[in-house]
């Protein structure tokens, strides 16, 4: 079973960065997957970013492209979302999401909101 702890979420002014962080444990290994999405009040969750450990290979939604960046801290399993030039807009819930046995064909066709394991989030206000 794995289990997903993130933070590093809070409350920053608009232009700041704030970095969160995912606790996957053992399950960050090169069969993963690993992304992260955010749901804000009233609407659906949105996929943000992906790491496919296999292939050390990262996608973007258009909406945060050059402005959120997912990495990997192998020694630590720690998976991390930086976020640079936060706006208002993004104020929101963040998840990190997990997906095992993660080929390069389902990173390719499926999104984060499909991945099977997720953390509890961690709040993200920016004012």
């Amino acid at each position: 079973h794995v289990q997903l702890v993130e933070s590093g979420g809070g409350s920053v002014q608009a232009g700041g960065s704030l970095r969160l962080s995912c606790a996957a444990g053992r399950y960050t290994y090169k069969r993963n997957c690993m992304g992260w999405s955010r749901q804000r009040p009233g609407e659906d969750r949105e996929g943000l970013a992906v790491l496919w450990i296999g292939g050390a290979t990262t996608t973007y939604a258009d909406s945060v492209k050059g402005q959120f960046t997912i990495t990997r801290d192998k020694a630590k399993d720690l998976v991390y979302l930086q976020m640079n030039g936060l706006r208002p807009e993004d104020t929101a819930m963040y998840y990190c999401a997990a997906e095992t046995d993660c080929s390069e064909g389902f990173f390719i066709s499926h999104s984060v909101s499909e991945y099977k394991y997720w953390g509890r989030g961690t709040q993200v206000t920016v004012s």
